[in-house]
């Protein structure tokens, strides 16, 4: 049995405890306000039996409801916030119209009202922390039912007493408790309301999903990001594009992002991610380069230079040349891997290198940018482009740029 459950299984049996306390009480005492308490705390125990048969069903997935039937928790909570709402007509009734009578024994009475107070006020304190835990909007809605008890307890409890002292502050009381009773209830309605009507996940928790994508290397582009509540759980769906034309690539990219999420999101039943390749108009590649800015360096993270080819993509000639100083050359350590994050950021596609470093740390980061790594046993640029169809000029202005 889930956590919910048994939450709502215990108030099953708090609520039946306190309504055969009161009506016990009642009977004895002959207190017209304690039997019509007793009554109002059996309806309640009809909610705790509702909620528990809300929980039982909600998680249940069938052919006609394949995405679950979470939202018979939030239905739920919208007829319980009614039902707040008739409470808090009938406390205000009770109080202002209870006629004053003689008690028998009225000790039985602020007892069981006392018992009351003290029971319901622990156990919706108790109530509300696991409907917090764990996102449930029927534990959270019948906390706040149970909550209202405390006051209408109080109210009963008020009017014994101050009968009992002849004075009468029991409109006083109702008046306060009806206006709590009544912001309660209007702000379930409308939480339950807006999860019935599909409304949105709340920004902050988008945001921390857009976060998650858009820090992913081989993202591109967030297109899309919409998601909807359904009960305590959540249904998110994205649109992205992706630096890579490998499906299975982007299958583990997306499958990736979709467990991120859900480690840092809490109640994601559903991720719906749908993923595209980046269409580049240009394709850069980049080379490193000696101190002479013609020969290629055989130590990448040592490369006083690096030169940036642009070719449009189908064209073999290249359309603009660029040679940069190396930021990190005088780096101690790390050099390698933060040039690649350097050429990461600059879109650069594909990387020709002297040396193979796939055991080492650049190797990976081009790996999660999708950036192709090509061993090249030419000496210069124009050489290795040469061996993959491609030709390339020097740059009129051969002068390295800080960039």
């Amino acid at each position: 049995m889930e956590t919910s459950e048994r939450t709502a299984l215990l108030a099953i049996f708090i609520n039946l405890a306190i309504f055969s306390v009161k009506y016990v009480s009642a009977a004895i005492s002959g207190s017209i306000a304690l039997k019509a308490e007793a009554f109002h705390t059996l309806a309640d125990l009809v909610s705790s039996l509702t909620v528990f048969a809300g929980l039982k069903i909600a998680k249940r997935k069938t052919r006609t409801f394949p995405y679950g039937l979470y939202k018979i928790e939030n239905l739920l909570s919208v007829l319980i916030s009614l039902a707040i709402f008739y409470s808090g007509y009938e406390i205000a009734r009770e109080a202002i119209g209870t006629v004053s009578v003689e008690l028998k024994y009225p000790g039985f009475a602020i007892f069981s009202l006392l018992f009351a107070l003290i029971v319901t006020f622990w156990f919706s304190g108790y109530e509300k922390k696991i409907g917090q835990k764990i996102n449930s909007p029927i534990l959270l809605a019948d906390a706040a039912h149970i909550r209202i008890d405390v006051f209408s307890n109080g109210v009963v409890l008020l009017a014994i007493i101050s009968g009992l002292l002849g004075f009468h502050l029991d409109r006083i009381a109702a008046l306060i408790v009806v206006i709590f009773i009544t912001k309660t209830g209007l702000q379930i309605l409308i939480d339950g309301a807006k999860v019935l009507l599909d409304a949105s996940v709340d920004y902050e928790t988008l945001s921390k999903i857009e976060k998650i994508i858009l820090k992913t290397p081989q993202v591109v582009e967030l297109k899309t990001l919409t998601g909807r509540n359904s009960g305590r759980f959540k249904f998110i769906e994205a649109s992205i594009v992706l630096k890579t034309h490998d499906l299975d690539k982007a299958y583990f990219i997306a499958n990736k992002i979709e467990k991120d999420i859900q480690a840092e999101i809490k109640n994601i039943d559903k991720i719906l991610i749908h993923y595209e390749p980046l269409q580049k108009a240009e394709i850069l590649y980049a080379l490193p380069l000696t101190d002479d800015h013609v020969s290629i360096s055989s130590h990448f993270g040592e490369a006083a230079y690096l030169m940036l080819i642009t070719f449009k993509a189908g064209e073999k000639a290249n359309a603009k040349v660029e040679i940069l100083n190396n930021p990190f050359i005088h780096v101690e350590r790390g050099k390698g891997i933060l040039l690649a994050e350097y050429l990461t950021k600059k879109m650069v596609d594909i990387v020709l290198l002297k040396k193979d470093f796939s055991s080492k740390g650049p190797a990976y980061v081009f790996s999660n940018a999708n950036i192709e790594v090509i061993q090249t046993e030419a000496q210069t640029p124009q050489e290795a482009l040469a061996k993959l169809g491609l030709s390339v000029s020097q740059p009129a202005d051969s002068q390295a740029k800080n960039k």
